[in-house]
């Protein structure tokens, strides 16, 4: 059975470290939700794959215009709803018949699943903040109709 793996990464606030380069090489699409920080990391990101990425609170240069605060892309037969602070589900509900719900903001990795939507946050691969973790998610996308979501800690 064919695996499709997707990268998730949130949170960089600019740095865009070895490590989760490691993580993602040989990946099929990455999705960034949010708090990029400076367009250097996606151009990085893309270097390994291409890229589906918002624009979280912190992009605010002239980069960040060319981004949306929420976007809905349709990979490996799944639909995927992004926006960076899960709080503003309410103001900007996702559409329906989605997959997964992919945010970032709180810096804090977490995985649960809800009415059959999976609700992924991948933490903030970024520069370390309080004493959270350094993380990551890749996604594997089978023909079975199943999602199986990993967080991978760096460093």
């Amino acid at each position: 059975m064919a695996v499709i793996r997707i990268g998730v990464i949130s949170d960089t606030h600019g740095l865009l470290r070895p490590e989760a380069v490691h993580h993602l090489a040989g990946i099929a699409h990455i999705i960034h939700a949010g708090d990029i920080g400076a367009e250097h990391v996606l151009e990085g990101l893309r270097r390994i794959a291409p890229v589906s990425a918002i624009r979280g609170n912190v992009d605010t240069g002239d980069w960040a215009r060319n981004y949306r605060d929420t976007e809905t892309v349709r990979l490996g037969g799944y639909d995927f709803y992004i926006l960076h602070d899960l709080n503003e589900l309410a103001s900007k509900p996702a559409p329906e018949g989605v997959a997964a719900v992919i945010s970032g903001h709180s810096h804090r990795a977490s995985v649960r699943t809800v009415d059959g939507v999976l609700y992924l946050n991948p933490g903030s691969a970024g520069p370390r903040r309080f004493k959270l973790p350094i993380t990551l998610a890749t996604l594997d996308l089978d023909e079975s109709g199943e999602i199986r979501p990993f967080v991978h800690t760096l460093g």
